[in-house]
């Protein structure tokens, strides 16, 4: 059977060299990099190496990049960081974050009793930054301001530089979850100054079990795990050297081929939603997906005009790999948070589908899919 595979905001297939540098780094880099042998030198070497390089990408230096395995750990690490040693005593986020920040805010309020308060959206899920100002002018404590830069389930996209101009006028610290960005989005950290952002390498063709977190020079780091005092204490436990690596080499070939995989991809997601309407003007995209400039070329959430709980595990019998709302909530029975948030009741309980495309994605798959959709859609309208 024909598979197609459209869930790549959930993860990514891994590049073919990326694979290669994992498995000669498994074969001949296997020391500790703790270890003060020639063996853990040469580790502890490729792993600096890998440090500067993915800093360079990103205009910062070496020190300010700390190794974790993702983005979730990452994300829990600069939340902690800013309440537990920055002396922050107030977040502001959204509720259509991801649950990597919305939980631990959510944690942090409870244990530490930190203020949280939350931005309106629009609705197409859009920040207010009239509102943010607005919250931003209601209090003198410490405040970091946690905003994504592009949303996973919808794809909008965050203007981070009106954001980081914000943050600055008002004194707030400026975390951003740059998870769907990385690798996709050039990212400046001296043309835009934020302060933490995030990286998980399966999100751009690289290993699962590795990312990194950005913590912008001055700021110190307390752990959350406690042990080894690997990453210059920031972050215990031996380095995964061969995801490491992995990421670097995923990260290079991501922004070195970022223009021509863009306008690829873009191409389709065109494509797919001209092709899309001819099936029915009813179907509507949920947030900006739809829209070419505001939202992410990767994501596109479609709402249809009906109810069809079967509608993705057809899909899936079909051979078609796509997700109804975040698959980091595999599991759950519940809505999509982040839908049910700014549609009213009657859309959030229609079918919505998330189409996440890649470079590895093609046309002929693209017309597969629309005409599967086709044959459920037309059944049922």
């Amino acid at each position: 059977m024909k598979t197609i595979y459209l869930d790549n905001a959930a993860t990514t297939q891994i590049d073919d060299e990326v694979i290669e540098i994992m498995h000669t780094s498994m074969q001949e880099n296997y020391g500790n990099p703790s270890s003060i042998h020639q063996f853990g030198r040469k580790a502890k070497s490729a792993v600096e190496t890998a440090r500067k390089n993915i800093a360079k990408h990103f205009n910062v230096t070496a020190t300010e990049i700390i190794f974790t395995a993702g983005g979730t750990e990452a994300d829990n690490l600069i939340l902690h960081n800013a309440v537990l040693n920055l002396e922050v005593k107030r977040i502001i986020t959204t509720k259509i974050e991801h649950h990597a920040v919305l939980h631990t805010c959510n944690h942090l309020k409870k244990t530490h009793h930190i203020i949280v308060d939350y931005v309106d959206v629009d609705k197409f899920g859009s920040i207010d930054i009239h509102h943010l100002e607005t919250l931003l002018k209601t209090s003198k404590e410490k405040t970091l301001v946690s905003l994504m830069m592009i949303n996973n389930e919808i794809g909008n996209l965050l203007d981070v530089d009106a954001i980081s101009k914000i943050c600055k006028n008002y004194n707030a610290l400026f975390h951003s979850d740059t998870v769907q960005a990385i690798g996709h989005y050039p990212v400046d950290l001296q043309n835009t100054p934020i302060d933490f952002i995030v990286a998980s390498a399966h999100k751009f063709h690289g290993p699962k079990g590795v990312g990194f977190a950005f913590f912008k020079k001055g700021f110190g780091i307390l752990p959350m795990f406690h042990g080894g005092n690997q990453e210059k204490g920031a972050r215990s436990s031996t380095e995964n050297v061969h995801a490491i690596l992995g990421m670097e080499k995923a990260l290079e070939i991501a922004i070195s081929n970022l223009e021509e995989d863009k306008n690829h991809i873009e191409d389709l997601k065109k494509y797919f939603i001209s092709e899309l309407k001819k099936i029915s003007e009813e179907i509507q995209c949920n947030g900006l997906s739809s829209n070419l400039e505001k939202s992410s070329y990767t994501i596109l959430n479609v709402r249809l005009p009906f109810t069809n709980d079967m509608l993705l595990f057809s899909l899936d019998l079909a051979g078609i790999a796509v997700s109804g709302g975040s698959a980091c909530q595999s599991g759950s029975n519940k809505g999509s948070h982040v839908l049910s948030e700014f549609l009213n009741d009657k859309d959030a309980d229609k079918t919505s589908i998330r189409f996440s495309f890649s470079k590895y994605t093609t046309k002929h798959e693209i017309d597969f899919v629309i005409s599967c959709l086709n044959d459920n859609i037309k059944t049922q309208i």
